[in-house]
């Protein structure tokens, strides 16, 4: 079946506290949103119709406001309703869900002392996975990105806003043209970062490794996914990470909410290993349990 445009499609959206027709749900183009990424956003996912982590994510959503100045006009409360009463109103059971505030056209410039502030909440059931479900089942493979994450004190890393988001996608297109699935992030001081929109994982016989957030989003998936081995006897050690070490390691992952948790193959020549006896597809099905209990 062929996939519907996101511009042209059935359904509602809701914005600024109103059901509005998918189609109708526009901002004008002169919107500081726009022009200067000062918008806030959230990615979750909905399983048998219930949100994994709603509340946790709502959470997030107004911390990222609040770090990049955006007052939004809701309460939680109110958010977190809207969201239910929006995947009741599509019909969905398993769906993505995109909450986004952002700061109109109401004003232009950088100034944003009168600028106003929108909310809108989209779903949508046909992104069941950031990769391909082939892509998944093999193991992605990556490399490394040109492009590293910024200094906590350049970019709000806590918060998860556009505006840095640009360096993902410059990262996932230069992994994508060179015959990649993802690429693979460091930081901007040589360290293992994340995947471009996920973070990652190294496993090494019990032990778990993972980067330490402190430069880039501790993910509520990632946070979930270190809860989950360590109920399950693993040992998870969070730690600066150089490239170099990555050949001590023999399974990798990337996890987020739209990744869930997908193996890694590769990173540049660098092998790992996956596939129905790896440690990596025991984690997948653990997960995928979880979030549908």
């Amino acid at each position: 079946m062929e996939i519907p445009p996101f511009d042209n499609r059935d359904g509602f959206i809701w914005m600024n506290g109103k059901f509005v027709p998918w189609n109708d749900a526009k901002c004008h183009v002169i919107t500081q949103g726009l022009h200067y990424a000062s918008s806030v956003f959230e990615g979750e996912r909905a399983y048998k119709g219930k949100i994994f982590k709603s509340e946790e994510h709502t959470k997030r959503l107004f911390k990222s406001a609040e770090t990049v100045g955006i007052k939004i006009p809701y309460t939680q409360e109110e958010i977190n309703q809207a969201k239910d009463e929006l995947i009741s109103k599509m019909g969905y059971q398993d769906c993505y869900v995109r909450p986004i505030a952002w700061r109109g056209s109401q004003q232009m410039g950088l100034s944003t002392s009168n600028a106003d502030i929108n909310v809108a909440i989209a779903v949508w059931d046909d992104w069941a996975s950031y990769f391909k479900i082939e892509d998944r089942k093999a193991g992605l493979r990556l490399i490394t990105s040109p492009w590293k994450r910024p200094a906590p004190d350049t970019a709000p890393c806590e918060a998860k806003a556009s505006g840095p988001y640009v360096i993902c996608t410059m990262s996932k297109e230069y992994a994508e043209s060179n015959g990649y699935n993802d690429a693979l992030m460091l930081d901007y001081r040589g360290y293992i970062a994340e995947g471009t929109g996920a973070n990652i994982f190294f496993i090494k016989d019990e032990t778990i490794h993972t980067p330490i957030p402190d430069c880039f989003l501790n993910g509520i998936t990632r946070q979930t996914v270190i809860e989950m081995v360590t109920k399950k006897g693993f040992s998870v050690e969070e730690k600066h990470i150089m490239p170099d070490e990555i050949t001590n390691y023999d399974e990798a992952f990337l996890t987020g909410t739209a990744a869930e948790i997908t193996p890694i193959q590769s990173i540049d020549s660098i092998k790992f290993k996956t596939g129905d006896e790896s440690q990596n597809f025991q984690f997948m099905q653990d997960y995928h349990d979880l979030v549908r209990s």
